[in-house]
């Protein structure tokens, strides 16, 4: 017998063989003389079956004693067999009991969400949160990929920061030994710094907004990734965005399709999410919500019903671009045609998941970021080195930002942001 450890993963290459495996009982049911034992290893999902005729009187003994999320060695001969979602079950020949867990609280039965928040540490084990966090696993690797692949740097910004790059209203407050600090809420502004020594450069991390929000799609700490790219104008920067997209949903549909059936994930709805997509002007969104019953005006944000149903008339991510530089954030550069608008680009994800990527050319002038400064009310000294990256050989360039979060939310096909991160900080939940 192999006595190695084996894989729920690898037994389709090993149909016919012995193996051993190191898991947990999902579950288990008994017809008499078989018990059917639902096993997994954090790889996948089996079905190992124990046929008293053919084990031990103790191995027949251990398994029947065997309760939910008990861990266990079982060895056996794996057997294909259509009728299984793996397409192969164990017949087990042996049962070595590693610990049996007793009253484990998560069952079969419906569980209100407080209390699954509260066992979130347990709830990661069942089969959709566990679909759940491959997915995301998936989308981080293929977003590394594209930036290797294109000829990005991985860039760190640091996360304790003297400042914000929008404004210090909803950031956790820290003290950083006799001075001010706080937990960064976006590591761009780092990020010019580092591509005006790379050229194209990403960030990938923990950034944290101290907004009081209990929406569906919002958490307290999420991750960035944030690129920057030296001589890249706003056009091309919408390119970059969505090939990048483009790339991060095919890499899941090609590598989680069992991972997608578990959560019950219409693929048709992402197969056709190929660039390039659809864009609007803001001035088009206003008018495009007029038509559909939406009060609101020129100068005015959009909400998240305005993104839905902007959205709900595409079957691709949308862009809406050209917003009015009087809510967005002081580093965009004017459209220098019409200077009330700025070259930016928010993407919106289609069946209501909002806002994925923010993103613009940045102000490379130092004259005008200067009074951009002063508009405002932003400490020079505070950012006397962010502008030293106009004084010294500026240059146009442009960057975005997309939230993690946000995105598995979308691919996944999820109801709310809280099951996209293994433990979510929310509004009013700092536990486990």
């Amino acid at each position: 017998m192999n006595m190695e450890l084996n894989t729920i993963r690898e037994v389709s290459s090993h149909a016919g063989e012995a193996v051993r495996i190191g898991c947990w009982v999902h579950g288990k049911r008994s017809s008499g003389k078989i018990q059917f034992l639902q096993l997994r290893d954090g790889t996948g999902f089996i079905q190992g079956v124990v046929v008293k005729s053919e084990v031990s009187e103790q191995v027949w003994e251990a398994a029947a004693k065997l309760t939910q999320e008990s861990s266990l060695y079982v060895s056996g001969t794996v057997r294909e067999d259509a009728r299984s979602q793996s397409g192969f079950e164990l017949n087990v020949t042996d049962v070595e009991v590693i610990q049996l867990a007793v009253d484990y609280p998560i069952t079969p039965k419906e569980h209100g969400v407080d209390f699954l928040m509260d066992h979130r540490h347990l709830w990661l084990r069942s089969p959709r949160q566990r679909a759940i966090m491959v997915v995301r696993a998936q989308i981080i690797r293929a977003i590394q990929q594209f930036f290797d692949d294109n000829g990005f740097y991985l860039v760190d910004p640091p996360i304790l920061t003297p400042s914000s790059c929008e404004g210090t209203t909803n950031l956790f407050h820290t003290k950083y030994f006799d001075e001010d600090a706080y937990l960064t809420q976006s590591g761009q502004l780092y990020m010019e710094a580092a591509a005006m020594a790379l050229g194209k450069v990403y960030s990938f991390g923990p950034t944290f907004r101290a907004e009081k929000s209990k929406t569906r799609r919002h958490l307290i700490e999420f991750w960035m990734i944030e690129p920057e790219m030296a001589f890249v104008d706003h056009e091309q920067n919408l390119i970059v965005q969505e090939r990048f997209v483009s790339h991060i949903v095919q890499s899941v549909l090609a590598h989680c399709p069992k991972e997608l059936e578990t959560l019950g994930r219409d693929i048709s709805k992402l197969e056709p999410i190929q660039a390039p997509f659809p864009r609007i002007t803001y001035d088009e969104a206003i008018r495009r919500l007029k038509e559909n019953g939406h009060e609101i005006e020129w100068g005015e944000d959009f909400g998240a019903p305005h993104e839905t149903e902007i959205a709900k008339q595409f079957d691709k991510p949308v862009f809406i671009t050209h917003y009015p530089a009087s809510f967005k954030a002081f580093y965009m550069k004017p459209d220098p045609t019409r200077p009330e608008v700025v070259l930016c680009a928010d993407m919106i994800a289609p069946e209501g998941y909002g806002e994925i990527i923010g993103g613009s050319q940045r102000i490379d002038d130092p004259e005008l970021m200067r009074e951009r400064f002063k508009e405002h009310e932003l400490a020079e000294d505070a950012y006397r080195w962010y502008l030293d990256l106009r004084k010294y050989g500026t240059v146009p360039h442009s960057g975005f930002g997309l939230g993690l979060e946000r995105t598995v939310a979308w691919i996944c096909g999820l109801e709310h942001v809280r099951e996209t991160i293994p433990f979510p900080r929310l509004l009013y939940r700092l536990y486990p």
